[in-house]
């Protein structure tokens, strides 16, 4: 505890105060080009003869007694007296001169307004050119990331890049016309890798919200503790660490644009409720505060789970699923539009090629075949890894059935058909671990009835882990 503060300390700190007062004023009128002191009515008490001259008045006892105005026509005193009010920094045309300025309210002992001084800190800019050259580039900097944020909370997806001409694929591509056209909750339905994320940016893409943000959310990524933080914000005190100052939720980013949640089906129970709010009141509170916040935000939601049978199992609101549920759309998985697998490769290894610089390989006709015979669990995002793949480990320029031997992976439930290695039959170890990883985290994710969260408690990863390592595998879908 520190010393508490003798009445014999505290005069002292009174009487160095009255001291400094007075020291502090005669430095400043030292320094500066010019003061001036007003009482309340903004006539001049004083004016030092330096900054008279400079002002072009004949003396300064010529401009005592007069209105400020008349010495200088464009001082704010009057305002300073007027509204109570101090001007820390300004700039000040007089005389043909520009000066940076200060202006400062002048109390008696019993705190009433008597005048006020000014002072004249430069008569030209230039001393404060660093300062200014210095906060022109933090603006500019400042605007650069707004717009690369703006850039990055934009659509980055087109219709074009669902690629297909399949009747599933076209009917998909119809469903989300519409949905573009109806400013209404959309629930995107399908397993991990199909294409959810890319459609709900179409969708966005295509409203009449298409100049607002579009905020994408991943439900399940988030840990549960700061789920309702990243939702709907905190105020200044609600949270420790980095977001004590506090922080805009997810929703009053989105305002006006569309806010995309994915995996909504792993959102936590008492959050649900107030999910459901926002979704019919366009309100909220952020947390730590009492005020109602508006929003106009649109919701496309996604999921690769049953909603329906976790509403049956008490794990999702049924009132939440029905306002979730007015303009749903499945995505196929890659299985059911094989007719499309020619045209996916060929967009699918256009990337990859742009993307590292490499030769675009082309799919030879057994390939496609080849490719169309696996079920593809991870959908198109596993087709995309498994294409990389090939393209990292050929040096010709087209990729044959035998070529995708190698890195297709093992199907569940058994070795793929020529999967074997030359070696008798037997698969690479690589092949092998991965194998075992997924039958092993399927297994508990059965045991655990498809409840991530309960299942990453069973096998004692974190849950975003096991998540992650569930979306690899494509077992997400199995709900």
């Amino acid at each position: 505890m520190p010393d508490m503060v003798s009445p014999e300390m505290l005069h002292d700190y009174e009487r160095i105060r009255s001291l400094a007062m007075p020291s502090l004023f005669e430095s400043l009128e030292d320094l500066c080009k010019g003061t001036v002191i007003v009482d309340r009515n903004a006539r001049i008490v004083w004016i030092n003869e330096r900054y008279a001259t400079l002002l072009g008045a004949k003396s300064a006892a010529d401009a005592i007694g007069r209105e400020v105005e008349e010495v200088i026509p464009c001082s704010l005193m009057r305002k300073v007296v007027t509204t109570g009010h101090s001007i820390p920094l300004d700039l000040m045309e007089a005389n043909g001169k520009t000066f940076v300025v200060m202006r400062a309210l002048l109390r008696d002992e019993r705190g009433e307004i008597v005048g006020a001084v000014g002072f004249a800190l430069f008569d030209q800019v230039q001393p404060l050119k660093p300062l200014f050259v210095k906060l022109e580039a933090i603006q500019q900097e400042l605007a650069m990331n707004r717009r690369r944020l703006a850039e990055e909370r934009c659509a980055k997806y087109n219709f074009s890049n669902f690629v297909g001409s399949s009747p599933v694929c076209v009917e998909v591509k119809r469903q989300a016309r519409r949905a573009a056209q109806l400013d209404t909750t959309v629930l995107l339905l399908g397993e991990t890798g199909t294409g959810k994320e890319l459609l709900a940016h179409t969708i966005h893409g295509a409203s009449t919200r298409a100049g607002k943000p579009f905020v994408g959310v991943n439900v399940a990524a988030i840990p549960e503790t700061l789920l309702e933080t990243e939702f709907f914000g905190a105020v200044s005190g609600a949270c420790t660490g980095a977001d004590k100052r506090g922080r805009k939720g997810k929703f009053e980013v989105a305002d006006g644009g569309t806010l995309f949640l994915d995996e909504i089906g792993d959102m936590p129970l008492q959050l649900q409720s107030k999910l459901l709010r926002v979704l019919q009141e366009q309100e909220f509170e952020p947390v730590g505060s009492d005020q109602v916040k508006s929003v106009n935000v649109r919701v496309i939601a996604a999921t690769s789970a049953d909603l329906q049978k976790r509403v049956a199992r008490g794990t999702f609101r049924a009132d939440l699923y029905y306002r979730l549920n007015v303009l749903p759309i499945r995505v196929p998985p890659l299985r059911e539009r094989t007719a499309d697998m020619g045209a996916l490769c060929e967009y699918v290894l256009e990337q990859i090629g742009q993307r590292t610089g490499m030769t675009h390989l082309d799919l030879s006709p057994d390939a496609i075949d080849r490719l169309c015979q696996y079920r593809w669990p991870g959908n198109i995002r596993e087709l995309r890894n498994v294409l990389e793949k090939a393209v990292m480990l050929s040096d010709k320029n087209w990729l044959s059935a035998e070529d995708l031997e190698g890195v297709l992976p093992v199907e569940a439930g058994g070795w793929r058909s020529g999967g074997a290695s030359a070696a008798g039959g037997v698969s690479s170890y690589a092949r092998a671990v991965e194998e075992f990883e997924r039958e092993f985290l399927s297994n508990a994710l059965s045991v655990a009835r498809g409840k991530v969260d309960e299942a990453a408690r069973i096998l004692g990863l974190a849950r975003a882990t096991l998540y992650r390592k569930l979306k690899t595998y494509g077992l997400l879908s199995q709900e």
